[in-house]
């Protein structure tokens, strides 16, 4: 690969480089983040959340000698930002005192980041190019727990130069950020992966001694070079006091841009590895680093059961890993270029690129993992320091669209936790599942409505994507079940109309009485998968089931748009129990009104922004219209017009703030006319994109193009890097599950469907242009409707005919596509 084969959607530069931390690392892995300057923050890789963590010593450094003589030594890093500098004892940043370039800018297209640094006074350009490989529907070539750090150096004088680049690391195995048990550390020196591709790697394993082996903060770390030319390494810094240990590598660096060994005493020893090479006027010489990690002792959610890491099942140690990874490096980086390349050249707006392509990096952080029998599992995001809110919730969940249509393999994993495990005899499905799953997966005992019902929803359409015939009949038992359980006495929709009454707990984290547009959307689309998937199983009971699915879901829908529709918008209708013991037990959880007699925290009257989610989430999977047609788009223009604000100056919120000053968003809810309870749901004068991504999808779907466009650009404008991290849509923690909600933009936009069951995929372009990124969970690829051909990149499917806008369907001979194919289109 060269420099300019990276594909780049956004640059940064200036103030613009403050908040930005791109996640390097691999699905279920954790990650150590890209700061705007060149930095590396935010070392999240010890099985936990650590924003703010950093080693006591990490940092890249360059050195070049003219044939002269004439000796430059940077920090491989652009200048602090004007906040920095400012402390009891003079800057507090990390790596403050180190000379550094001048200037430096950030360009990205996620997964990649380039960092451009030029000083005059520096006789090369560096880029430094830092990614992991992301290549959807192939979970483990994206599972990689390795930070690729490539410097890209050029010789901008007419003379050589000998240029040497140098990584520092301090060994903090023991350390998380929350925990300091780091005792008895050691570096050595390693060399390995010189196997049939003749690629070598050279470094720094950094292990322990002191730290139990059973602890979470257990683990190694490993720093090499890919192919260096003159290699030298320190496995530990002088113990000198004063600030002299940094003094001694600085001068020794300096010197002839070699490394002299050191002994170090103390419990956490430092270690460097340098790479010095000569490049010759106008030249450009790559230094390739890898830098690589193994942690395996996970603990379940919040207990402290260990339940593992799947990704430190298939290697010893963190130095195993970059040896294997090294040999791979060039293959999936021009996998991982190729995506994002297709992706980049389809012909969608920019801010709809940005805000799905960026939020996939949450899929690589702390707020995922996958426990040793490759299983994966979600919190709702991260604080500061531990994961937010257990359990691969459902009703935050229900959200996001990227796994189902980038790594089926994952969302399948979902599906199957929430039913085969999650899904008692009864049919009530925990919201949060519990770990380990053998012994806790139920312990939670509260359905969530909306999650539950959710759940069914994305067993259809992952069935409907995959085609997997078996997995709906594994889980159909339990999905069944699941559905039941609204009609139990005191339950979601008792008496069977299909209309819910009952209490519903919900993702606003309290509890619902009587009707009301969010959870009955929810429940009619509910009410349509089953249907679908009841008749496609074929037995007569079956048959039955459908039907009444059929008699509930006419009704409900009937009922909603006469009785819930103000002329404006729907509203609740609240409906309290004549007592606690009319509400059926596991329909209630703590957070919400202590008295459902006389309950607080409802919807009532409110404009809500994710009132029609279900509709959105119906449309996203062909299950059709599930509100009277009209009613919808006035509502989702009545969502806009009363709870879209340009400018908070003047907005009261006794919650959350993710929205401030002048910047513009839609509100979580609002009261129009008037009549708002005293206390409303808890969450109704913030703001979250989550939800403002859902009903950007909802607005594209129903034509209301350039509104939801407008949504989505309001959003990634507050995440700019100065304001916000680009890479971090936070909700109730960084790096928001809710926020792929994002990628649903992109199939509303393309008007893309494919049904794994028949092989038939379909194209309705809601955009100008011919180019359209497309993928199922199993396969992705191009289209290009101009140029009539549609490309397989990656994966497998079955592919027997192709819909497009005007034209009869076009049938693929063979029936199959598999990566590398081009089919014509007619």
């Amino acid at each position: 690969m060269t420099t300019t084969d990276w594909p780049l959607l956004r640059t940064y530069s200036g103030r613009r480089l403050r908040r930005i931390a791109l996640p390097l690392g691999g699905i279920g892995t954790g990650t150590v983040s890209l700061g705007g300057r060149g930095n590396l923050r935010d070392w999240e890789i010890v099985n936990r959340p650590a924003k703010g963590f950093h080693p006591g010593t990490a940092f890249f450094a360059i050195r070049t000698e003219s044939p002269e003589g004439t000796v430059t030594t940077r920090a491989a890093e652009g200048p602090l930002d004007l906040s920095e500098y400012e402390g009891a004892h003079g800057s507090a940043a990390q790596s403050h005192g180190l000379p550094r370039f001048r200037e430096a800018t950030f360009g990205t297209a996620y997964p990649f980041g380039r960092l451009q640094l030029r000083d005059d006074d520096v006789p090369v350009e560096v880029d430094l190019e830092a990614f992991n490989p992301f290549v959807p529907t192939d979970v483990e070539a994206s599972s990689w727990p390795v930070a690729v750090l490539r410097f890209v150096v050029t010789n901008r004088g007419d003379q050589p130069l000998t240029v040497s680049l140098a990584a520092s690391l301090q060994n903090f195995i023991g350390r998380d950020g929350s925990t300091d048990v780091a005792s008895d550390n050691y570096n050595s020196t390693a060399t390995g992966a010189s196997g049939p591709t003749g690629i070598r790697v050279d470094g720094v394993l950094l292990r322990s001694r002191g730290v139990d082996p059973a602890a979470e903060q257990y683990g190694s770390i490993a720093l090499g070079v890919v192919d260096g030319q003159d290699l030298s390494r320190r496995t530990g810094w002088a113990d000198r006091t004063w600030g002299d240990s940094l003094l001694d590598f600085w001068d020794d660096f300096s010197a002839d841009g070699r490394l002299d060994e050191r002994t170090s005493e103390s419990a956490t020893p430092i270690a460097s590895v340098a790479d010095r090479r000569t490049i010759e006027a106008g030249a450009t010489e790559r230094f390739t680093f890898l830098l690589g990690w193994h942690f395996p002792n996970r603990r379940a959610w919040e207990k402290p059961d260990i339940v593992g890491n799947h990704y430190t099942t298939l290697v010893d140690d963190a130095w195993t890993a970059i040896c294997r990874f090294a040999p791979q490096l060039n293959g999936l980086e021009r996998r991982t270029v190729a995506f994002v390349e297709d992706f980049l050249a389809g012909d969608l707006p920019d801010q709809v690129k940005e805000a799905a392509l960026f939020n996939l990096s949450t899929l690589r952080t702390q707020t995922v993992f996958r426990t040793p029998d490759g299983r994966f599992f979600g919190w709702e995001g991260c604080s500061d320091h531990e994961g937010s809110c257990f359990g691969s919730c459902t009703h935050v969940w229900n959200y996001e669209q990227a796994t189902p249509f980038l790594f089926g393999e994952i969302a399948r994993s979902l599906r199957e936790v929430e039913f085969g495990h999650a899904t008692s005899d009864q049919g009530l499905m925990s919201f949060r599942v519990g770990l380990p799953l053998a012994t806790s997966a139920r312990d939670w005992q509260v359905a969530a409505a909306d999650g539950q019902l959710g759940s069914l929803v994305k067993l259809y359409r992952d069935w409907r994507l995959s085609g997997d015939d078996e997995m709906l009949r594994s889980l159909w038992p339990a999905a069944r079940r699941a559905l039941e359980f609204c009609w139990i006495p005191g339950g979601w929709d008792a008496d069977r109309d299909g209309v819910m009454e009952g209490c519903q707990h919900n993702t606003m984290d309290v509890e619902y009485y009587g009707p009301n547009p969010q959870m009955q959307s929810w429940y009619l689309a509910a009410l349509r998968a089953c249907e679908e998937m009841a008749r496609s199983l074929g037995s007569a009971d079956l048959a039955d089931l459908a039907d009444e699915c059929r008699r509930m879901f006419e009704y409900g829908s009937a009922w909603m748009d006469e009785h819930l529709f103000n002329g404006e918008y729907y509203r609740h209708e609240i409906r309290p129990p004549a007592s606690a013991d009319e509400v059926a037990p596991g329909l209630r959880e703590r957070m919400g009104a202590a008295d459902p007699t006389n309950p607080v925290l409802q919807l009532g009257d409110g404009c809500l922004v994710d009132q029609l989610v279900g509709q959105h989430l119906a449309r996203l999977t062909q299950l059709g219209s599930l509100h009277d047609t009209d009613h919808v788009v006035t509502t989702l223009r009545s969502i806009l017009k009363h709870n879209g604000r340009s400018g908070f100056f003047g907005h009261f919120n006794h919650m959350r703030s993710y929205v401030l000053g002048d910047e513009s968003a839609v509100l979580m809810c609002s009261y129009p006319r008037g009549n708002r309870p005293e206390r409303p749901f808890p969450y109704f004068s913030e703001v979250m994109t989550g939800f403002e991504h859902i009903l950007a999808v909802g607005l594209i779907s129903e034509g209301l193009v350039d509104e939801g466009l407008k949504v989505i650009a309001d959003i990634r404008a507050r995440y700019d890097g100065e304001r916000r991290n680009p890479f971090d849509e936070a909700e109730c923690g960084h790096h928001y599950a809710r926020a792929m909600a994002s990628w649903g933009a992109v199939i509303a936009l393309t008007g893309f469907d494919y049904d794994g069951r028949t092989g038939a995929m379909r194209f309705a372009p809601q955009v100008a242009g011919s180019r359209h990124f497309w993928s199922t969970g199993d396969a992705f690829g191009t289209v290009d409707l101009a140029e009539g051909t549609l490309h397989v990149r990656e994966g497998s499917l079955r592919l027997t005919s192709i819909e497009l806008p005007d034209r009869a369907p076009i049938d693929v001979p063979g029936g199959l596509g598999t990566a590398g194919d081009v089919v014509k289109l007619g």
